[in-house]
Order: structure tokens, then C-alpha cells, then sequence
């Protein structure tokens, strides 16, 4: 009963998300598991195509955090602010899209049936036990597929070599070249997979803590988009929305981060010289 009392004083602040208050308990269980989590809880719900956009973008930003923030402390990056960060963005971009969006998008795909086709308990969960079916095994497919095709690319040693095909891509983000095969990695397989790598590759000295924190402010706002996308995209959001607001946040929030250490630095050495 927990997350349903933190919920109700949720309720206000979804209202101007253009979410009913009820899918307070998605975002709160986003916050502290995976997406699978969520994932379940909106497949029970009659929600709209415009609020499951709305809730695919801040679930995806703020998902798993104690698992995922703390993973983010041990490459240099406060447990806190990266928790904070994931919070506010998410609310953020939830607000942005409410304004954005368009007021009719119509019905997910999963929430497509005919309400007067079910006359009984029986028809209810005949039809709930069809999804979930249809949809765990929609799961288990991209979850395989993407899991070979990870396989692949690190016994082919392609990752590596693919970090120095995207150095255009890191510039444009604001991120140091150095941190390239780690932002593949991210991308590819997430924090909760990819942190090991990134603590491996820290402490071996292939790539700085100051840039390794950088690169932790976009992976807390953008990673494991081909995952996270198709999940999504499985339960009929567009991937061009959940994509394109996703990665312009991450750009956003490297950019402003940039801007106040570089402000930050010239306070130190203004007052050094005083």
C-alpha cells in the first residue's frame, strides 16, 4: 500500500501532465524497478495513445534509479544528483510533450478491443491472459534478438571498432571522444548491463572520471534506446517521438552541465588570482 499513498500526492502534478492522477503509480514504480515493471501496470490500464506517450517518455528517463544511480556513483557521479536529474527531467519532458502533443492520438494498440464483446469475468480474463501472452513473448523475442546481436558485435570485436566511426555524433552531444565505446555500450545494453564495463574502463585508465561524469549526464537521460524504444514501440507509440525528445534532452543536459563547469572554473581561478 505504499506506493499507492506516495501516489495520491502525485495526483495534482500529473493533472498538468495531461495524465489522470491514477498513473501516479506507474511513474512511482518506474522510479524504483525496471520497465518491465511499468510496462505491466500500463498494459492493465484504459489509457490513451497520447498519455502511453507521455508515460513511455518519463519512465524511460526515470527507471531503476537505485540500481542505475548507484551504478553512476562508482564511475564519479553523485548517487544524488544523478537520481534528482532523471526525477526532473522526466517531469519536465512530460510537461513538454503535453503541450506538443497532439490532442487526439487515438488508442494504443493493446487497448484495441470491443468493449461489447465481453460479457463475462471469463471473456475479461480470457482477453487480459491473450495479451499478456502475446505481449511476454513479444518481449522474449526482442530481448533475444538484441542479446545475439550484441554477441555478434563483441566476439567480431565491432564495438570498438564502431567507437571511432561516431566521434562526429560525441561532438555534437558534447562528450570527449575517449568515451565513444562506452556510450555504444550504454546505448546498446544500458546502465545496469554496461556499468561494469564503464568501472573496468575507468580503472584501467582508458578514459578520465571527469569524463566518464559527463558521460553519465547523457546516459542518465538517454541509454539502452533500442530496448527501451521497442518495447514501446511494441505497444504502438511512435518511435520518432520517444526517440527525438529522449536524445534532445540528453543534448540539452550535457550542453547546460558543459556550460556550468566551465563557469564554475572561472570563478576558481578569478578568485585564485584575487
Amino acid at each position: 500500500g505504499a506506493l499507492a499513498f506516495i501516489a495520491q500526492f502525485l495526483d495534482p502534478v500529473f493533472l498538468h501532465l495531461g495524465l489522470p492522477g491514477s498513473t501516479a503509480i506507474i511513474f512511482i514504480t518506474s522510479i524504483f524497478l525496471p520497465l518491465y515493471a511499468p510496462l505491466a501496470i500500463i498494459m492493465s490500464m484504459a489509457v490513451t495513445l497520447r498519455e502511453l506517450t507521455i508515460l513511455a517518455l518519463m519512465c524511460q528517463i526515470a527507471h531503476s534509479l537505485p540500481v542505475e544511480s548507484a551504478i553512476q556513483s562508482k564511475t564519479g557521479t553523485s548517487f544524488w544528483s544523478m537520481f534528482a536529474l532523471r526525477i526532473v527531467v522526466s517531469i519536465l519532458v512530460g510537461i513538454l510533450l503535453n503541450l506538443i502533443l497532439p490532442a487526439d492520438m487515438g488508442m494504443p494498440v493493446f487497448v484495441k478491443v470491443d468493449a461489447e464483446a465481453m460479457t463475462s469475468v471469463v471473456d475479461v480474463l480470457v482477453l487480459w491472459l491473450k495479451g499478456s501472452v502475446q505481449m511476454a513473448l513479444l518481449i522474449f523475442a526482442i530481448i533475444t534478438v538484441l542479446n545475439v546481436i550484441y554477441k555478434v558485435l563483441e566476439q567480431h570485436n565491432l564495438i570498438t571498432k564502431l567507437s571511432k566511426t561516431i566521434e562526429p555524433v560525441l561532438r555534437f552531444f558534447g562528450l570527449p571522444a575517449s568515451t565513444g565505446f562506452l556510450w555504444l555500450i550504454g546505448y546498446i545494453v544500458g546502465l545496469a548491463y554496461g556499468g561494469a564495463l564503464m568501472i573496468d574502463q575507468m580503472n584501467e585508465g582508458k578514459v578520465s572520471r571527469s569524463d566518464t561524469s559527463l558521460l553519465n549526464y547523457h546516459l542518465a537521460i538517454s541509454h539502452s534506446v533500442i530496448e527501451d524504444n521497442l518495447l514501446f514501440v511494441a505497444l504502438g507509440v511512435s518511435v520518432w517521438w520517444i526517440l527525438s525528445v529522449r536524445l534532445a534532452a540528453a543534448w540539452l543536459v550535457v550542453w547546460i552541465r558543459r556550460i556550468y563547469l566551465k563557469m564554475n572554473r572561472k570563478v576558481i581561478y578569478s578568485y585564485k588570482d584575487n
